[in-house]
């Protein structure tokens, strides 16, 4: 016959280490989503994109513009078109902030990606459809031959540099943004 494993006690051992070592992975994954405010990047809430102090400038200028009375953060940045392209971006944004930050890899004169800057201008479209259809129709009586229009890749901030964060940004530059809690 085969050998029979004889329990002295070491298998208990075992399992108790084991499920011990669960329990504290477990507390110490749920004191780093408290600790990071994880979850408040799932709210609409403006104030998630400051956790991470490098935004209080981005911050500020929005909180202080025409546009934090109707539009929140996300609903400039993100794309609007459904739930998954959304969350998709989110998460790759999330992704490339955190890695940015922990790393310290960052601009401190934080400027957008391309793919970013492309939500931007979808969605500053979007919101002002009747303004930017009637530039576009308009492009030859207003606007310099020399630059692309609208249709053409030309971004709303060419033209709309303060709105909505204002064209003087960094850390430094808003010194009295702190006053957010």
């Amino acid at each position: 016959m085969g050998k029979q494993f004889r329990s002295d006690g070491a298998e208990e051992r075992i399992k108790k280490v084991a499920i011990l070592t669960f329990i504290v992975a477990v507390i110490f994954f749920i004191y780093m989503v408290y600790l990071s405010k994880a979850l408040s990047y799932l709210s609409k809430d403006p104030k998630a994109c400051i956790n991470c102090h490098v935004m209080n400038t981005q911050y500020t200028t929005w909180r202080h513009s025409s546009h934090s009375r109707d539009v929140t953060c996300i609903e400039c940045h993100l794309p609007t078109d459904g739930v998954i392209n959304k969350y998709k971006s989110k998460i790759i944004d999330g992704w490339n902030h955190t890695t940015a930050f922990v790393f310290d890899t960052y601009d401190h004169s934080i400027k957008i990606t391309e793919d970013g800057a492309s939500r931007v201008q979808k969605n500053c479209i979007s919101c002002h459809k009747s303004i930017a259809s009637t530039l576009g129709s308009n492009a030859n009586l207003y606007h310099n031959f020399d630059e692309q229009y609208v249709e053409n890749g030309r971004k709303c901030w060419s033209c709309h540099r303060e709105v909505p964060h204002g064209k003087v940004r960094g850390l430094t530059t808003t010194p009295n943004s702190l006053d957010i809690k």
